[in-house]
């Protein structure tokens, strides 16, 4: 028999040889996508850092010689997952590309560069200026141009003319930014709730007078508000009849979706849904030779 105290040796040698992951078999395990992985990026011309979250579709690594079509979106930690759920069941094909807040800020304050980074111009409130630095969208437009979707291209198999810009709230008013400063960069956009003001109305106005007749051929755009939204709308429906001015010089506008009974924080999963389904209906009129 063995004696009390060797059997006791034995039992915490044997514990101490397990995998960490066993001995620790309660605690709970964080889910992963799958499919998905992290990539770091730099804004070296700011000296920004960033994140990149990338979700290959299915069959992905089998199919060696495809290309596909790709969906970046800004604000990625609250949009992935929607995202993410709309194309595998609306638009299986695509690569997800979601684009992060500023990571090398203090965890309380990484998503304050959203206000910097998607804004096109200062506040007259110079305490919130200070704070939050609005007004840089043209340098997040350039590390997107310069750095993201290269990148993109160098890393992943990705149609260069199938890229769509997905932005929601500011993200959505971002895009607006993007179609009319880089209108070649994207070919589609989803713009939810786009959080204008007065005078971003004035500078959509003055950017569109600049283009070229054909700067915006072959672009399709998707806007989108909630039914409640009614402080917004008027400006929205003004963004709107900027981009009409232009339909049938190859941009295709589909108008204004209105999120029925939602305000501008319930319209977001329905923007989503209606915005995958709408590009999945568009590249398929596009692929049948229209």
């Amino acid at each position: 028999m063995i004696a009390p105290r060797k059997l006791k040796i034995f039992a915490i040698s044997f514990l101490l040889s397990l995998p960490i992951n066993i001995v620790r078999a309660g605690e709970p395990a964080a889910y992963e996508m799958p499919r998905t992985q992290v990539l770091a990026i730099e804004d070296a011309a700011n000296d920004r850092q960033y994140e990149l979250y990338i979700k290959l579709p299915d069959g992905y690594s089998e199919s060696t010689d495809k290309q596909y079509p790709v969906v970046y979106t800004t604000d990625a930690k609250w949009h992935l997952d929607m995202l993410s759920g709309a194309t595998e069941y609306l638009m299986s094909d695509s690569i997800l590309v979601g684009i992060s807040w500023q990571t090398n800020l203090g965890a309380d304050e990484e998503h304050h560069s959203r206000f910097r980074d998607y804004t096109t111009f200062q506040v007259d409130n110079q305490e919130l200026q200070s704070q939050y630095n609005f007004g840089q969208a043209n340098k997040h437009l350039a590390f997107i141009r310069d750095d993201v979707i290269p990148l993109v291209a160098s890393k992943f198999r990705a149609e260069p003319n199938e890229r769509t810009y997905f932005g929601y709230s500011l993200g959505g008013a971002f895009g607006a930014y993007v179609l009319f400063a880089e209108p070649d960069l994207f070919q589609n956009y989803i713009l939810g709730s786009p959080a204008f003001s007065a005078k971003s109305a004035t500078q959509i106005d003055q950017a569109e007078a600049q283009l070229a007749p054909q700067q915006l051929a072959d672009v399709n755009v998707f806007v989108s508000i909630g039914e409640l939204e009614e402080s917004e709308m008027e400006i929205t429906e003004e963004f709107v009849s900027v981009l009409n001015r232009r339909n049938g010089n190859g941009l295709v506008v589909t108008g204004l979706e209105i999120i029925e009974d939602s305000d501008h924080g319930t319209a977001f999963p329905a923007t989503t849904l209606r915005g995958i389904k709408w590009l999945a209906q568009a590249r398929s009129y596009e692929s049948s030779g229209h």
